[in-house]
């Protein structure tokens, strides 16, 4: 079973982000140390979403749930220092489907605060790698977040959605234009180098920024800048005074920018887009300094382009209920091998003391395995269509109510599901495979 945590813009605040993004690199291997329900875990940390997406057991009782539900948000406290009662008053809890859609929208942009924004596929195909790094993802976060990708990118080529390239970055640079009366006059200072700078150079330059220097606190300006067309630097308090505009976009976890950093440096406009903040707020106090953060950016995100989106959202509900019946179909596919192994183990049997009877030909034994295929054609198709319409327990009771058959719980990696157009003659001829025909060649 799939669980999900998410606190995001819209069910908590900004402090509340910030501290639970500082904890996400330890997160996920908490959620799965000490709690045998929990087979796998991705967290997600952006500047707008904490979110840990889980595996748990698929027969976990309510009261299972409940305790992985408090164990995740304890690890979650532990690894930020958030209080363990105001995780829980801020997060909301996605089971099952809902977790599937939800995920897909997000991967899609459809819940960040710029819907549409170009930067957060890309997050949630870091958060898995990372996951995969720390040991902590299973098969099905695996499939999940894999399909999530690819829903990503459906929607991005058959809807309106995110055309324009819309992010953060590009909605903090159409705020500060209203302060700003001409960029290609513009010094502009941009500190970090790290996945979001890219993206953060790229809409400076789209809007006629050419003035501009990189200063990395890790000290990788230098090759940021190469081939880049911006000047480097390792001066912070000198570059600081010769800028116009400062945009932050790193993730250490201390501010960059101070009160006495930029005291008397003259008049500037302060743009923060790390999270956590890049920028102290009480920078905001200073005479001549204007501060943009996240904060800020987000009550100025526009509202949702309503006909885009809502193409969009049934691309993301149409992909999800996909994922959905494929996954059930894989739930039941262990039923249906259990069900052809009976039948052809039987029909094996008979053939044999056929033989030691002389009874048996060539011909005839192809003929009982061929009418055994007919007539597992029709169990194999009915078992798909009741796992997709949700049923597909019927199956497997009425397997043990019949043929005292029960399952084993494997995983049918070769499983593949009956083809429309398959005749009787293509429908499987050996016990080891299901929902159709998959050969090991």
């Amino acid at each position: 079973m799939l669980l999900c945590l998410t606190a995001n813009h819209r069910n908590a605040s900004f402090d509340l982000l910030e501290k639970l993004s500082l904890g996400a690199q330890s997160a996920a291997e908490g959620l799965v140390a000490g709690n045998d329900a929990v087979s796998g875990a991705v967290v997600l940390a952006t500047c707008n979403r904490f979110e840990a997406y889980l595996e748990v057991e698929d027969r976990a009782s309510a009261a299972t749930t409940g305790q992985t539900v408090e164990a995740t948000v304890e690890a979650m406290s532990s690894a930020s220092g958030v209080a363990a009662d105001a995780l829980l008053d801020s997060v909301t809890v996605l089971t099952g489907d809902d977790v599937v859609t939800h995920l897909f929208a997000v991967s899609s942009g459809l819940e960040s605060v710029v819907v549409g924004e170009d930067e957060i596929s890309g997050q949630v195909r870091r958060a898995l790698e990372q996951a995969r790094i720390a040991g902590t993802t299973s098969s099905g976060l695996e499939q999940l977040f894999q399909r999530a990708s690819t829903t990503s990118r459906a929607v991005k080529t058959s809807t309106a959605v995110g055309t324009a390239g819309r992010s953060l970055v590009r909605l903090a640079l159409e705020l500060a234009s209203s302060r700003v009366t001409d960029w290609s006059q513009t010094r502009v200072l941009m500190i970090g180098t790290g996945s979001y700078a890219g993206a953060s150079l790229a809409a400076l330059r789209d809007k006629g920024a050419t003035d501009i220097t990189v200063f990395s606190p890790s000290g990788r300006a230098a090759k940021f800048a190469l081939g880049r067309g911006i000047r480097p630097t390792t001066d912070l308090a000198g570059s600081i005074t010769a800028s116009d505009v400062i945009l932050t976009c790193t993730i250490v976890e201390n501010h960059i920018l101070t009160p006495d950093l930029l005291e008397d440096s003259g008049r500037k406009l302060v743009i923060d887009l790390g999270l956590p903040r890049n920028v102290d707020p009480a920078v905001s106090a200073i005479d001549g300094i204007e501060l943009l953060d996240l904060e800020t950016i987000s009550l100025h995100a526009p509202l949702e382009e309503r006909v885009a989106t809502e193409d969009a959202r049934t691309v993301v509900g149409q992909a999800a209920a996909e994922f959905t019946a494929a996954e059930a179909e894989q739930a039941i596919a262990p039923a249906v091998v259990a069900l052809r192994r009976h039948v052809f183990d039987l029909l094996d049997a008979e053939i044999d003391r056929a033989r030691r009877r002389g009874d048996s030909t060539p011909e005839t034994e192809s003929a009982l395995r061929h009418l055994a295929g007919v007539l597992l054609h029709t169990p194999s198709v009915r078992a798909r269509e009741l796992a997709r319409s949700g049923d597909g327990q019927a199956f497997t009771e009425g397997l043990a109510a019949l043929f005292g058959v029960v399952p084993s719980m494997v995983t049918p990696a070769a499983v593949l599901p009956v083809p429309d157009d398959a005749t009787h003659a293509d429908i499987g001829r050996g016990p080891g495979v299901g929902l159709g025909e998959a050969s090991a060649s």
